[in-house]
């Protein structure tokens, strides 16, 4: 009976071990993808190294875009407290213009310079992808109003639509 026992704990502990290692393992892997977005300020700082693939955001920095040959775009992006340099070849959301919040993915080149494979732009004048709109609140550069305070993403209803509707028609949600 006692040697039962000695095995059951000993099988307890050996399982206990293996899920302690696979879940460290797991996390590790994932921990430099959890972040949603890096802001210039972050970069600035040293926070992300070059050739480390990562998403940058902020705003679109005014006069800072450049259509270049061959469908290159340079532009600026900044969050009140740092601006980075980016590049991009490929069409741009319809959305994207000087003063838009925006994400783009890529990597950091050892210029300084944001080599974007993918840019995102907010989907309309109301909505603000939080973390930007957080982001640009913690540097100072945020503006009460602006992107209706980072208001419900698209495709959700407001608590306004509802008095917008005729007797009789729904919203959709």
């Amino acid at each position: 009976m006692r040697l039962k026992k000695q095995h059951r704990l000993v099988l307890i502990l050996l399982v206990l071990i293996l899920t302690a290692g696979s879940t460290t393992l797991v996390l590790t892997a994932l921990g430099s993808s959890v972040a949603f977005f890096v802001s210039p300020a972050d970069i600035a700082s040293g926070k992300v190294g070059a050739g480390k693939r990562f998403r940058l955001g902020g705003l679109v920095a005014d006069g800072s875009v450049r259509h270049e040959a061959g469908g290159e775009v340079r532009f600026a992006v900044t969050d009140g407290k740092g601006t980075v340099n980016v590049d991009f070849t490929g069409l741009l959301p319809d959305l994207f213009r000087e003063g838009q919040g925006i994400v783009a993915q890529g990597t950091l080149g050892p210029d300084g310079t944001f080599q974007a494979s993918e840019v995102l732009a907010k989907h309309d004048e109301r909505y603000m992808p939080p973390e930007v709109a957080e982001a640009l609140k913690r540097s100072g550069h945020w503006q009460e109003g602006s992107a209706a305070s980072a208001g419900p993403a698209p495709g959700t209803a407001s608590a306004d639509a509802s008095k917008d509707a005729r007797p009789g028609q729904g919203t959709l949600q």
